[in-house]
């Protein structure tokens, strides 16, 4: 599996964390920056890795910001995403079992490394269920393809 990481200068330092975690897992992953704590616009960044995963150059995105909100709110704006703000372990199982979230998004400024860890590491491993789910996100891609023919 081939993820895309990217962040914003408020969640530089726990993307660093992250994507040592992911080098000592070997997963393959694409860093989309930002590479400092130098203010940065987070919507630059949010649009680098969910493009990707959109376009299914990559399977799954990783997102950090100071709240995770806005990378969230970035994220969801794309075809084919599905995104979800995970601070806890439970919100990181439950969006993969339920939602087969493609991008996870933290909060650079909400948690901490060794939490981040056990959410990415549950986020990484747990499958979706698929059974009633699957009725519930062809819904989703409906009312993502009736808003883009639509014109809204």
């Amino acid at each position: 599996m081939k993820i895309a990481v990217g962040c914003d200068h408020a969640g530089f330092g726990l993307k660093e964390e992250v994507v040592g975690l992911l080098k000592s897992l070997n997963i393959e992953f694409i860093d989309c920056g930002t590479n400092g704590t130098q203010s940065v616009d987070y919507p630059d960044f949010g649009e680098k890795v969910s493009g990707l995963v959109s376009s299914g150059k990559v399977e799954r995105g990783i997102l950090i910001c100071g709240t995770g909100i806005g990378m969230s709110m970035v994220a969801n704006k794309f075809p084919n995403v599905r995104a979800s703000l995970c601070n806890d372990l439970f919100s990181a199982k439950m969006s993969r079992l339920h939602n087969d979230a493609n991008v996870l998004v933290m909060g650079g400024r909400v948690i901490g490394k060794d939490l981040a860890y056990e959410i990415v590491k549950t986020w990484m491993t747990t499958p979706f269920e698929g059974d009633r789910h699957i009725r519930r996100l062809n819904k989703i891609r409906k009312i993502e393809e009736d808003l883009k023919t639509d014109g809204k």
